[in-house]
């Protein structure tokens, strides 16, 4: 793997640092945790914590990497001797969660083939649970699953492949490609979502401000965390990636660029969930509260079942969702992972 390669340009660099924000969280954590902490009114203290604590801490991460040249562990130490562990801790917390991330971009991959032919029936919660996961009952030892197995084996594939290539050849090309079509792909859903009956009332519950959640700490905290988050902010990722800069590279203008796009991106995700939500609701005569769901459920379970219910073209549909998730989990996977892979370097 090529070691210190610069990015070949600014415009590379920001492709790599919003496609690591940009992950599998945005779809389906914003929408809800906004939606449980005061819908429209809880885009007041995202705001907040987006320019007093996103962005600012985006420059400081940015700024370390870029003046210290190196990753993590070794930004820290040429930094300051005693807090070399620091970096360390972060590229351990990198590696946990890549365990578990690159496993929920194989489902998202297997239910992109299982798109074409809406293979999750009737009853998407049980074909998760029971034919595809073949979940073991507590305290009982499963096996391996292959059509688990299989998608997974060839994410790290990709991951492998891409860090293999370097920064410029391998993170910056892929970059390019995968987040604009993850972005048109991702509008398509949102257009036909937001035309579908029910979606007025999806979009009503999502926007609709309760503003005395506001004096909630609760809420407050929400907000920061989300920040955190989904800017990978203190995961290392953001100081390996700007170790690679230009000399010559303007800081604040790329951590404003970063920061605002993801927020858009997360934006969007929460008016395509919710007007899907609030069609699935109109179908169910239900409220749309009752149809809320956060997590992989809302992705796996959920989806599936909007799709099934959509007044045509639910294959195509179905693809373009899952094969956004696949996008969107790429791109920060081997974010993660070029964490850990340049701290050893």
């Amino acid at each position: 793997m090529e070691n210190r390669q610069q990015f070949a340009s600014r415009y590379g660099f920001i492709m790599a640092a919003v496609g690591s924000a940009v992950g599998l969280g945005n779809i389906w954590r914003f929408p809800a945790v906004a939606y449980e902490n005061g819908g429209g009114a809880f885009l007041i203290p995202y705001l907040i914590a987006l320019l007093t604590a996103g962005i600012p801490l985006l420059i400081l991460e940015f700024t370390m990497g870029h003046k210290y040249r190196g990753s993590a562990p070794l930004s820290y130490f040429r930094m300051n001797k005693g807090s070399e562990w620091l970096g360390w801790w972060q590229v351990l917390i990198a590696f946990v969660i890549s365990t578990y991330y690159a496993v929920i971009i194989a489902w998202a991959l297997s239910y992109t083939v299982f798109s074409f032919d809406l293979k999750w029936g009737d009853k998407p919660d049980a074909f998760l649970l029971g034919e595809y996961l073949k979940v073991a009952d507590p305290g009982v030892f499963g096996s391996l699953v292959p059509g688990v197995l299989i998608p997974l084996a060839i994410v790290w594939v990709v991951t492998i492949g891409v860090l293999f290539k370097g920064v410029a050849k391998g993170i910056e090309k892929l970059n390019k490609i995968f987040l604009p079509l993850l972005f048109i792909m991702f509008t398509l859903i949102v257009i036909r979502a937001v035309t579908l009956d029910g979606a007025a009332e999806g979009l009503n519950a999502f926007f609709e401000p309760r503003w005395d959640l506001l004096t909630s700490g609760k809420v407050w905290v929400a907000a920061y965390g989300q920040i955190f988050f989904s800017l990978s902010i203190a995961f290392a990722i953001m100081i390996t990636y700007s170790s690679y800069l230009p000399k010559k590279s303007d800081i604040n203008n790329n951590a404003f660029i970063t920061g605002f796009a993801n927020s858009g991106f997360e934006l969007l995700a929460g008016i395509g969930v919710f007007a899907a939500l609030g069609f699935m609701a109109q179908q169910q005569g239900v409220p749309v509260d009752q149809v809320v769901k956060s997590g992989i459920g809302l992705a796996f379970m959920v989806f599936p079942s909007i799709i099934n219910s959509f007044p045509g073209l639910n294959e195509l549909f179905g693809v373009l969702f899952f094969l956004s998730l696949v996008f969107a989990g790429m791109t920060s996977l081997i974010s993660i992972v070029e964490v850990y892979v340049a701290a050893l370097q």
